[in-house]
């Protein structure tokens, strides 16, 4: 490349890593703790207990469930019930209405063989303020789109650094950190060595990231495209106003879809299902299939399935997207991992910011400071300023 391409990359490096930096400090250090936030719940709140189940007595069903959910909040209808992966537990999302907001919904957990009320997880403590703050800085959609453009900056900063790494390292053996050099020069050394190391895992993180912060628009085109069609012969039909058996809409669904097993049901005029269906969505049993859904619509009055289909490929890769974002998929050593590529990240992005600050506060060239051209020199020996091969 040519010393003008060069300077370009570079300008295009910098001004992306400023503007995105101390959002993406945030992102980093709220992300850390959520990466355990199993571990942490764990330690801080301890192992939830369960109803003992007694001996011969009769197993109840999902309807129990469902009842001891609505009967703990008069009046409000049922809006979602999710199914705990590691305990006989579903989680119950009541409101006063389909459309409900967040602050309007009542959550409760109901141990599945006696249809007991279990303890709730803390959804308003600590963790629930980081992730808040992780996903969307309390700004609702504006803020996750907000914070995906960060992103998307983060990544062309991640591309035209490997570009003008190039130039350095043509000077330096790889891992070089100059020691023996002022302090610039060693952060300088560090931030390409660990921007270097971590390029893949940053590279992926932050795409699935931005990836995430698109949930709420990929799921309005699903609903106005798959869903619709899914739902077309009973466009107009209001929301049935008695329901058939939902332990048997979720048993019809599972058995059109042999060894997939249920995630969480959407009642009838929810965002996720239509005015007339249980959607009940499924999920694989595999390790390679666990995180992929597949909505299966039956028909609230009747209990018949009336529809059933993959989801399209962008609403997969939102699906692959989350966990990957956290690691959440390889046990603690994959957390163990993720924490530590996370901790260097946030050295890479301090880094980068003293070395801006640092370079803002050197003398200006031709002060009575400096003289002429010892500035630029400076900045040369430190590898501040990339330089092409004479060579070429």
């Amino acid at each position: 490349m040519s010393s003008g391409a060069v300077r370009a990359w570079y300008l295009v490096h910098k001004w992306t890593s400023l503007v995105c930096t101390l959002f993406l400090l945030m992102l980093c250090l709220t992300g850390l703790p959520l990466i355990f936030h199993e571990e942490i719940d764990y330690l801080t709140e301890g192992e939830r207990p369960l109803p003992q189940v007694v001996e011969g007595a009769p197993e109840k069903n999902l309807d129990d469930a469902l009842q001891t959910a609505l009967a703990q909040f008069p009046g409000e209808i049922p809006l979602f019930m999710s199914f705990d992966v590691e305990q006989p537990v579903v989680n119950v999302t009541t409101g006063p209405h389909p459309r409900a907001t967040v602050e309007e919904m009542n959550f409760i957990s109901i141990h599945r063989p006696t249809a007991e009320p279990v303890r709730t997880p803390d959804d308003e403590g600590v963790m629930h303020f980081l992730l808040q703050l992780h996903t969307d800085m309390f700004l609702g959609l504006g803020g996750e789109l907000f914070l995906g453009f960060m992103g998307f900056l983060f990544f062309v900063a991640i591309v035209s650094g490997v570009v003008v790494y190039t130039p350095f390292m043509r000077k330096l053996r790889f891992g070089t950190v100059r020691l023996s050099r002022n302090n610039r020069a060693k952060w300088l050394d560090t931030h390409n060595l660990l921007g270097i190391v971590t390029l893949m895992w940053a590279s992926v993180v932050g795409l699935t990231g931005v990836v995430n912060t698109l949930s709420t628009p990929l799921v309005d085109i699903w609903r106005a495209n798959e869903l619709a069609e899914m739902v077309a012969p009973y466009e107009g039909k209001p929301v049935p106003e008695q329901f058939s058996s939902l332990d048997a809409a979720v048993k019809t669904a599972m058995e059109a879809a042999p060894g997939m097993t249920p995630q969480f049901v959407a009642f009838p005029g929810v965002r996720f299902s239509s005015n007339h269906h249980y959607a009940v969505w499924l999920r694989g049993a595999t390790p390679a299939t666990e995180q992929l859904f597949t909505p299966a619509l039956i028909d609230a009055e009747t209990g018949e399935l009336t529809d059933m289909r993959s989801m399209p490929w962008y609403m997969t890769v939102l699906r692959l997207s989350q966990p990957l974002h956290f690691g959440d998929y390889g046990g603690l050593p994959m957390k163990i991992l993720w924490g530590l590529l996370d901790i260097a990240s946030i050295v890479i992005l301090g880094s980068g910011l003293y070395l801006w600050l640092a370079r803002r506060s050197l003398p200006a060239p031709g002060s009575r400071h400096v003289p002429a051209g010892m500035a630029h020199a400076h900045e040369e020996e430190a590898g501040l300023m990339p330089q092409p091969n004479p060579a070429e």
